[in-house]
């Protein structure tokens, strides 16, 4: 039975080629032999698994969710979650622009948004008693029914679909930026965000959108199995099924608190 250890592999290759008064067995041969190291480190990459971006996935957004229960329990103001929302928002495009695999980028964005998430929800939480309970119960159920779907092969990502997936991700954040500055002059802005039927729509569409993007997201992960990419891919994957989380949470959480019921 052949060995797994590279050290007793190429051994055993050296003496099954070396025979008494053959050519192999020359002075020569046992030169080089002899000068050649004793061990040679594989340079082939291990193929990325889907364990690989499942224990991934669990360590991102573990710390995500330790930091974001951190910041609510210190409660931490919006002088905080401000500042981390900008320096997740730079660390999420260094990594989406560049493919970055790189851990300490991928947790620095888990932790910054994790302490806005914190923030954010304590807020909410404050006004709408309850509410984060529902958001995050919310988020799970919407995320088993899109991996249901993609599982159960119900729907699959077509190169049409991905363009207009990241088309209209792009038009969301460009609406969502203009209602910003809108609001500053206009109260209410474009009335995207506010309690009203316009408002409403936006939400679900946003809701949708996200789902979409973990289409993508669950989509991406098969291709990647399937192409044998490298190991430290799952880092990138497991970084796009938490910002796809992210938008989830935080639009489910927005939603809910339109028809949200204190009484």
């Amino acid at each position: 039975m052949q060995s797994r250890n590279p050290v007793l592999n190429k051994l055993g290759q050296q003496n099954n080629r070396q025979t008494w008064g053959g050519p192999t067995a020359s002075p020569e041969y046992l030169q080089n032999m002899y000068n050649s190291p004793s061990y040679a480190p594989p340079t082939a990459t291990r193929p990325m698994t889907i364990d690989d971006v499942v224990v991934r996935g669990f360590i991102t957004l573990g710390t995500l969710v330790v930091t974001a229960a951190l910041a609510w329990y210190l409660n931490l103001g919006m002088a905080v979650a401000v500042p981390a929302v900008i320096v997740g928002l730079v660390l999420g495009l260094i990594v989406s622009f560049r493919q970055s695999t790189n851990p300490a980028l991928i947790l620095g964005y888990s932790v910054a948004y994790g302490i806005a998430i914190g923030v954010i929800s304590k807020m909410y939480n404050d006004v709408y008693s309850g509410i984060v309970f529902q958001a995050v119960l919310g988020t799970m159920v919407a995320f088993a029914g899109v991996l249901s779907v993609y599982a159960l092969k119900i729907f699959r990502p077509t190169p049409k679909f991905t363009k207009f997936v990241v088309a209209a991700g792009f038009a969301a954040v460009g609406l969502m930026l203009l209602n910003w500055i809108v609001g500053i002059f206009t109260s209410g802005g474009l009335g995207l965000r506010t309690d009203s039927p316009m408002g409403w729509i936006f939400s679900v569409a946003m809701i949708l959108l996200g789902c979409f993007f973990l289409l993508l997201d669950f989509d991406a992960v098969e291709k990647g199995v399937r192409a044998g990419v490298p190991e430290k891919y799952s880092w990138l994957m497991a970084f796009g099924l938490t910002v796809s989380l992210v938008w989830l949470y935080l639009e489910i959480l927005r939603f809910i608190s339109y028809f949200f019921n204190n009484d």
